[in-house]
């Protein structure tokens, strides 16, 4: 005989009282993200199965690299025969369907890995080409198209051009054609994600598809995506349908919150050695390169990785639900198909957006006491507002925010290594947004 328990769930109401007497946060600020919940949880069976594959192509590839003790060990001096430093490149080339890899704990940033890729692809008298609009903030300056840093491409006498996306947030084909006809361009530039913008992340099939119109073109240019928090939210990647090189960071979605720092560069063979001869230096390419910190967490990084972009991809749609619910506008909406872990929040208020982000930083669990304020931030134009208690310095595939401090005030909301984190994050923020009214 079982016994009839009256109150059917326990521990969510064990969990209430707790967050109510350790947070302060309201009962209806609780029923919303209850409601959120309620909403949304079909859309993560999508988000589930992504997860299952990508986990078991993971653990497949390093499997056929026979991944073991001696692939963590740590190295010294120029690195030749780095065993651990290898066999990691071969196992990104294998899940990413590249030719070869460049995966370096020396690229500092996916600014970094970007940069390399094209000061590695374009000489003097080039056209690089952006066919996703102006590209993330950093990388302005990088090109030589904001700010006035030294060694811009600009510098080098390598051209600029852009293509913008449509209204919609699709590639805009005839504009492309005539670009590519005017210009001739040596590298095509994608940014899968929207940086800064409010626009849709771009899928893979979409990268695909353009790609194909490209070469049916008969342009031969180099296609270099910027991956940077797209990896692992869906089955495919842009190397898989078509892109000449792929790159990102490790302290985003690959690094699985636990990578300390790092870049990776995927692509064709021939490129991708064109690259590391900027990464290092020409005839010397990617034969050298130690590391004395050990590839452990590189290995355990990348082992997660799936499982914890799932995770933030769970909370993002949980962010966006209950913002919908409270009337501000998000994007992209709480039922849109993902290819980023990147959830915007237009507030159109200063004050909110700091507010949100003061919530942010108190939900960490590392410099919870800190109170994130705007600051001229290198690489931006203008002042940036960041929370960002985590782990590992300005880990972005960690539970983060932040926006630009322009109007219409948007915070952009990304990863979280579990949901539970998101969701705490998200009611702390709810609680400053209401005290600051």
């Amino acid at each position: 005989m079982h016994r009839k328990d009256n109150n059917l769930n326990p521990m969510l109401d064990t969990t209430k009282e707790f967050l109510k007497s350790t947070y302060d946060i309201d009962q209806h600020i609780l029923a919303l993200c209850q409601q959120a919940e309620d909403d949304i949880k079909h859309t993560f069976i999508k988000i589930d199965n992504i997860r299952s594959y990508n986990q078991y192509n993971v653990i497949a590839a390093m499997q056929r690299e026979g991944v073991g003790e001696r692939h963590f060990a740590a190295t010294s001096g120029y690195g030749y025969d780095d065993q651990g430093r290898d066999a990691l490149e071969r196992i990104y080339a294998r899940i990413f369907g590249a030719e070869d890899a460049i995966v370096r704990a020396q690229i500092a940033s996916g600014t970094h890995a970007i940069s390399l890729c094209f000061y590695g692809l374009l000489r003097p008298g080039d056209v690089l080409l952006s066919i996703s609009g102006r590209p993330y903030d950093t990388l302005q300056e990088v090109i030589g198209i904001s700010g006035n840093s030294r060694g811009s491409l600009r510098e080098w006498g390598i051209d600029y051009k852009e293509v913008e996306l449509s209204e919609d947030g699709l590639f805009d084909k005839i504009g492309i054609k005539k670009a590519i006809e005017l210009y001739t361009p040596k590298v095509i530039a994608i940014q899968r994600s929207r940086g800064y913008q409010w626009r849709q992340s771009i899928d893979v099939n979409a990268i695909g598809n353009i790609i194909q119109f490209i070469r049916g073109l008969g342009c031969d240019a180099a296609i270099v995506v910027d991956n940077c928090y797209g990896e692992f939210t869906e089955l495919i990647e842009p190397t898989q349908v078509g892109a000449d090189i792929a790159a990102g960071s490790l302290i985003k979605n690959p690094g699985g919150g636990i990578a300390p720092t790092g870049g990776y560069i995927v692509g064709k063979k021939d490129m991708v050695e064109c690259i590391a001869y900027s990464l290092t230096a020409p005839g010397i390419g990617k034969e050298v390169g130690s590391y004395a910190g050990g590839y452990r967490n590189f290995y355990q990084g990348l082992f997660l990785a799936p499982h914890i972009v799932g995770e933030a991809l769970k909370g993002a749609i949980l962010a966006s639900r209950i913002f919908e619910l409270s009337g501000y506008s998000v994007f992209p909406a709480s039922h849109h198909h993902r290819t980023d872990i990147i959830q915007s929040i237009r507030f159109e208020d200063p004050e909110k957006l700091k507010a949100f982000c003061r919530g942010i930083q108190k939900a960490g669990a590392v410099d919870s006491f800190v109170t994130p304020e705007p600051w001229d931030m290198p690489g931006y134009e203008h002042q940036v507002i960041m929370a960002a208690g985590t782990f590992v310095q300005g880990s972005s595939i960690e539970l983060s925010a932040d926006g630009p401090m322009r109007p219409p005030y948007i915070g952009h909301l990304q990863g979280g290594l579990t949901y539970d984190h998101v969701k705490l994050g998200i009611m702390l923020a709810l609680k400053e947004m209401d005290m600051a009214k």
